[in-house]
């Protein structure tokens, strides 16, 4: 892709799944990369992957949920690898559960996890973008903000108000250079996914549910979304801004 090599991207649940594979693959593309991830020991590792295969990269623990621990995170990661040009927010979490017994500590955790994280983040970083005239955001959201999903219901609420958030802050942002986007997985195959369905003959039961549904016959990989993520990143999306992709094997289509 172009205009990538020497730029940093910051990555947020870039220690496993689809944040890691999205890290190495901008890693791969020349991108100084910034992995965010609560859990440091494993970021620790995801960096050492990525500067295995000849990549630079950098990390620092973070708790999304945490705004001043958030811009603690930025300034440390950028005061060693430099100013942001692309941020992915990717982090997220939930659990399946049927919205009435839910519980408001549990709507909590899925809103400040999945909505107020990447707004934290994307505060954080995008004030520095506005100021040099130039970044991008790529927002990690779901096709369950598009279409809803059943067991997910704060979930998918929360993907619908990040896509609606980036569709406004474009608009603000518009004329700094400062370009917003979001990609939309389907289901995918990640230890996100297995703590969602589950293990054994149910969690089994619910795969294949998924696999009936989606018309390539296969559930995602984590290698299926960041070539869109480098593209969307890159001088090659330099004209594209408020818009919002799925990457589902065609189990939403939107025209």
């Amino acid at each position: 892709m172009r205009g990538l090599k020497d730029k940093v991207a910051l990555v947020t649940g870039a220690a496993s799944g689809i944040g890691l594979a999205i890290a190495k693959r901008l890693a791969e593309e020349g991108m100084a990369v910034g992995v965010l991830d609560m859990n440091g020991q494993a970021a620790h590792a995801a960096v050492e992957q990525i500067r295995a295969a000849g990549g630079k990269a950098d990390y620092e623990a973070c708790d999304i949920t945490d705004y001043e621990g958030v811009k603690k995170a930025v300034a440390a990661i950028e005061s060693r690898l430099g100013p942001t040009w692309a941020l992915v927010n990717n982090a997220g979490w939930d659990t399946p559960t049927a919205f009435l017994k839910t519980t408001p500590d549990f709507w909590r955790k899925v809103v400040d996890i999945n909505y107020l994280g990447p707004i934290h983040m994307t505060h954080a970083v995008v004030a520095g973008m506005a100021e040099r005239g130039g970044g991008r955001v790529i927002f990690i959201a779901s096709d369950a903000g598009r279409v809803g999903s059943s067991g997910e219901v704060v979930y998918s609420g929360c993907k619908g108000a990040t896509i609606s958030f980036a569709k406004a802050l474009a608009r603000e942002v518009a004329r700094n250079n400062v370009l917003l986007n979001c990609v939309c997985p389907g289901p995918t195959n990640t230890p996100a996914m297995d703590a969602f369905v589950g293990t054994g003959e149910q969690g089994e039961k619910i795969r294949n549910a998924m696999v009936r549904g989606v018309p390539l016959g296969r559930i995602g990989e984590p290698d299926d979304y960041p070539g869109l993520v480098a593209f969307l990143a890159s001088d090659d999306a330099s004209f594209m801004t408020g818009q919002t992709v799925s990457i589902s094997g065609g189990l939403t289509m939107h025209g």
